[in-house]
């Protein structure tokens, strides 16, 4: 689904015009961003959470030399599936 087919749904679903939804989405996304930036998790019970995990640093190659390098440590936004997301996936 891309980013239109899903405005084109919540529009659908709410009832609402496609430019509320493009709204709507946009200010979802931008809180998202905006939670995990400050290093706080974001959790809808049922759907999951969205968290941000330390990827510690580590060795590396460059593929086209062989040459090792060093990776730099780094935070990266991750995101948890709830029990109600798994089941509505595996069709329970």
């Amino acid at each position: 689904m891309t980013k239109k087919e899903l405005i084109d749904a919540i529009a659908t679903k709410t009832g609402s015009t496609k430019a509320d939804a493009e709204r709507t989405l946009g200010a979802l996304i931008e809180v998202i961003s905006d939670t995990l930036k400050k290093g706080d998790s974001l959790s809808f019970p049922g759907f999951g959470t969205f968290e941000v995990r330390e990827r510690p640093a580590r060795a590396g190659r460059n593929p086209r030399t062989g040459e090792e390098l060093q990776i730099a440590a780094s935070k990266i936004p991750a995101f948890k599936a709830g029990a109600t997301l798994k089941a509505a996936v595996n069709g329970k």
